[in-house]
């Protein structure tokens, strides 16, 4: 693929098992992507310069994944004008709950578009990742809608017994 139009960012290591799940749309529909470890707790300079280096290297839109109280998509969300669509990875004592309440509150002025908790949630992100690029590129809008047609097509119409 060609250069990242999408990164990828997560709170650390151990929410690659969830974040990968975002990389399943972008890579049936040809679209660049990176992943990089960012933390809004443990890497507060590294996530300052992501933010403020981001779109200088071409990057469209911000996935960013995060458990417990999940700062990250929140934070980078404070400090790019690009879109950044969150992902609740699920934490060990509350399921994921901490993540979605943390990136769901965010202040009027500060948008955030958060998914479901876990995998779904993170295939999603980068579902709709590829749909705001698709906004601006006519070929890529047609990968879209073949897509769509497939997985239509792919659902049976009869119940097999």
């Amino acid at each position: 693929m060609s250069q990242p139009k999408v990164s990828i960012i997560m709170g650390s290591q151990s929410d690659w098992a969830t974040m990968e799940e975002a990389t399943k749309p972008l890579e049936a529909l040809g679209v660049a992507y990176e992943t990089k470890v960012v933390s809004a707790h443990r890497t507060p300079d590294r996530l300052y310069r992501f933010c403020n280096e981001a779109h200088e290297r071409g990057i469209q839109v911000i996935i960013a994944g995060a458990g417990g109280s999940a700062h990250l998509a929140g934070m980078a969300a404070a400090m790019t004008h690009l879109p950044v669509v969150a992902v609740p990875v699920s934490s060990r004592n509350l399921k994921g709950m901490d993540s979605l309440l943390s990136m769901v509150q965010m202040p009027r002025g500060v948008a955030v578009a958060c998914q479901a908790i876990g995998g779904a949630g993170a295939y999603n992100a980068g579902l709709i990742a590829a749909q705001m690029l698709a906004l601006g590129d006519a070929e890529l809008t047609q990968r879209l809608i073949d897509w769509r047609s497939s997985q239509t097509d792919s659902v049976a119409e009869e119940v097999v017994k």
